[in-house]
This record gives structure tokens, sequence and C-alpha cells, in this order.
């Protein structure tokens, strides 16, 4: 079994399910920091802070601090940074976490004029934000989107999720956005840099082969897919990108790397 330096983990579904942890998940974390290997949190979930999701993470009995959690809130911000300096303004569909990645990188916030639109998941979604987007793109304004994930995941079953309203954004704009989350290698590159691990050293784990599947294999990293959450070993043999490894939770493959 090769062995990894660093490890980039999916949250819902690899870690936990609705409002309880997945068991062996726990178990795991708790592995990885005894063997003093470097991991982070990696999620497309643009609405949460990270003090949110580790608060939430050690509610369920696992530990978590906020420097190991990184959202596409926080690489959708880096990638603008990269771009415009402080003070460049921005029109944000969003939710909190979002709009506290993109204040404290020093951007105004504002629907008129904007350099860019960055569009995640906003449970207050209406016809004017989408009015004012559609006509930002238009009218010259970089158009990025913090995912493209259609549905998002909840308790009473599947919402639609950040890339539902992206879509909304489009089609009503004639434009295609900068994508920052899984499975694009964007989000990777950023998590990496913190992590402070190579491509070729670094697992990324995940219950998803069309988000954190692909995300390795655009990024270059190798894959692990845990059978917790939304991908079958089944639908794994005959998807176009293939995972390094496939382990039937944290637990198994806690096992496996420690034989």
């Amino acid at each position: 079994m090769t062995s990894y330096k660093g490890y980039l983990l999916d949250l819902d579904g690899t870690i936990f399910r609705g409002g309880e942890a997945i068991p062996g998940a726990a178990a795991w974390i708790s592995y990885l920091k005894e063997q003093g290997i470097p991991y982070l949190y990696l999620t497309n979930n643009s609405s949460a802070s990270p003090e949110h999701v580790a608060a939430r993470l050690c509610g369920m009995g696992i530990e978590a601090e906020p420097r190991e959690v990184y959202t596409s809130a926080m690489a959708t911000a880096a990638y603008l940074r990269e771009r415009a300096a402080a003070g460049t303004k921005v029109y944000m569909i969003g939710e909190d976490g979002l709009y506290q990645e993109l204040l404290a990188s020093g951007f105004v916030l504002t629907a008129e004029d904007p350099d860019f639109v960055v569009v995640g998941i906003d449970r207050s979604f209406t016809y004017e934000k989408l009015a004012a987007a559609a006509r930002a793109v238009r009218g010259g304004a970089v158009f990025v989107a913090t995912n493209a994930d259609a549905a998002l995941p909840t308790e009473r079953g599947l919402y639609p999720g950040s890339g539902s309203l992206v879509a909304a954004v489009s089609l009503a704009a004639a434009a295609q956005p900068v994508v920052i989350g899984k499975p694009q290698p964007i989000i990777v590159r950023y998590a990496l840099e913190r992590l402070g691990t190579r491509e070729d050293e670094t697992l990324i784990v995940g219950d998803n082969l069309h988000t954190d599947i692909e995300a390795g294999a655009n990024a270059g990293l190798d894959s692990l897919l845990v059978l917790t959450g939304y991908s079958t070993r089944a639908e794994a043999a005959i998807h176009p990108v293939r995972p390094t490894h496939i382990a039937e939770d944290l637990a198994d493959w806690q096992k496996r790397v420690s034989d």
C-alpha cells in the first residue's frame, strides 16, 4: 500500500452523513493525528465558515479545527485575489461563508458595475438576484462559480445545489463561468498549497466519482472512493475516471494502511 504524506478529505458522505458521523471516521482522524500525517477537510460547501464546519464536526465527536477546513468559498476568494486588488467590486450570490471570505479579502460587494460576479449556494435566491447577475455578466463582469454541484444533500433528500443557480445565471447571461470547486483542479491546487504536500504524495478521499474522484484525476492526485455515500462500486467499474483505490469506509482503509 502506497504511503501517502497528506490527505484531502471530503465531508458529506465520507466523514458524516446528515447529522451523524460515519462509523470509523473519528478513529481515522485520530490515526492521522497520531501518525503526524497532515490533512484538510476539503468541501464544495461555500455557505459555512471554517469555524462553523469545525464546530459541526466536533459536535459529532470528530476532532476538527478551523485551520483544518478548506472550502470552495476560501478557494474562490483566493482565485479572485490572484486576479484583482482589494477594493475591486464583486457582485455575490451566496451565503455567509462566501460573504465573509470575500469581505476579508478586501473586495467591495455591490451590484453596481461589478468586475466579478460570484455565484454560490444561496437559499434566498430571487429573480432580482438573477437579473442583477446576468446584467453584470453581459456587461463584461467575469463570471465565477464556487462549484457546479447540481444537487445539495439534505436530511429531506436532494435539494437544488449551487450548480442549479449557476446554470440559471449562465443561461440568462449566455456565458459559462470559471468553476472553482471539485472536480476542477483549482480548489485542489490551493488546498495543496495550504497542506504543504505534492500531488504525487497526496490522496484525495471522497464518496462521489463525479466530484472527488474526478478532482483527483484532474489535479494529478491518487484517489480513494469510499462506499459510504453517493457512488457505488458498480458505478466505479464503468465510470470514465476510475479511482485509484476503493474501500468500504474509512475504517476499512485505516486497516489497510496500518497493517
